[in-house]
């Protein structure tokens, strides 16, 4: 099939391709409107220190070992992804778990700074979790690690506005889902239609010439 036939397929059902995008686009507003609840991003910045050795200076930033500290960085990002760092968290705010808020932990890699995103269906308990996570590791970050500390640079805050879900890519998504459902509707229903719909089509199956055409007369007369 050419993209001319299929273009004037798609011309020949142009109901079809209106109505079954459009209403598949409806539905999921609907959906994304009424059932799926807001949720919200807390999120929290925070310097990775590393000890300072004998042979450097208690001023100013230790330049030779710096490759080590942005190790060190990517070492504590993994950290807050821990179950440990999930279980204190959630048995210091006298919690079950942190079911229902997810994690994301960001570390550029010429950077100690790490940013904790913490995001869920309660603005004040995301920004509650982020900032205990940012205690909490720095805690275990001094036990295990040969860090000094994980200094917090921006505290989260309660988000005023959700930061999700995503509602109009949503009902994007289902207007290009329900317009390729449509051309496949149109195209297997002509693949499987077996008629001969014109002289070209008869031309093509027989291998002979149409002389003649027998005109519809209106009434059957």
């Amino acid at each position: 099939m050419t993209l001319l036939e299929l273009l004037q397929l798609m011309r020949k059902h142009l109901k079809l391709m209106i109505i079954l995008p459009v209403v598949c686009a409806l539905v999921a507003a609907a959906v994304s409107y009424t059932m799926l609840p807001n949720t919200y991003t807390a999120s929290t910045s925070m310097y990775v220190l590393a000890k300072q050795t004998a042979n450097n200076s208690d001023s100013g930033v230790n330049y030779s070992n710096l490759n080590a500290s942005q190790m060190l960085a990517n070492d504590v990002s993994t950290l807050l992804k821990s179950d440990r760092i999930a279980s204190d968290t959630a048995k210091d705010l006298h919690l079950d778990s942190l079911k229902g808020y997810s994690t994301k932990v960001t570390s550029e890699t010429t950077s100690r700074v790490i940013t904790l995103e913490v995001t869920g269906a309660d603005p004040n308990t995301a920004a509650t979790i982020s900032n205990e996570m940012a205690s909490n590791v720095s805690k275990v970050a001094q036990e295990v690690m040969d860090v000094q500390s994980v200094n917090v640079i921006d505290e989260a805050t309660a988000p005023a506005a959700p930061s999700g879900p995503n509602r109009p890519m949503y009902v994007a998504v289902a207007f290009l889902a329900g317009l390729f459902i449509a051309i496949a509707i149109v195209v297997v229903s002509d693949m499987l239609n077996t008629k001969v719909r014109n002289a070209d089509e008869i031309e093509e199956l027989l291998g002979l010439p149409v002389i003649g055409r027998m005109p519809a007369v209106k009434g059957g007369k």
